[in-house]
């Protein structure tokens, strides 16, 4: 189990002690520092996420932004890749369950992306077991 919690980090779930391995101090502390740097930011994001559909079900669409001409309008150059980006001709995005996760590692693939959204369902058990499985 967690021996004790950060201040202000309050956990409203069952804590195994399985999910104390990816939920340490550190960890718990790490996400207080960011939910408290970026929770006004995220909280002016969703409402401009929200003001963005009330304006697509008035029948507006998307356009670019004026600012960002300069990027589109002109020739740019990425830096030379890391040598571990040079070889990605076949990626596998899959699920957090473990044996999908050593089916992928098998596969073969130049790369696994984990998936935590859209092939799982995001319930707490789900999210950390998830991290317990690609430690």
């Amino acid at each position: 189990m967690v021996d004790r919690l950060p201040t202000g980090v309050e956990i409203k779930a069952e804590i195994t002690p399985e999910y104390a391995q990816v939920l340490s101090h550190g960890a718990l502390a790490l996400v207080a520092r960011l939910h408290r740097s970026f929770e006004h930011r995220r909280q002016e994001m969703l409402e401009a996420r929200r003001l963005v559909a009330e304006r697509f079900d008035l029948g507006l669409r998307p356009d670019f932004q004026k600012y960002t001409a300069s990027i589109r309008d002109t020739d740019w150059k990425i830096g030379k890749l890391p040598q571990d980006l040079q070889c990605r001709r076949v990626e596998i995005t899959g699920p957090v369950e473990r044996k999908m996760i050593i089916n992928a590692l098998n596969s073969g693939a130049d790369s696994f992306m984990a998936d935590f959204e859209d092939s799982n369902t995001p319930n707490w058990h789900n999210q950390i077991q998830g991290q317990i499985n690609l430690r």
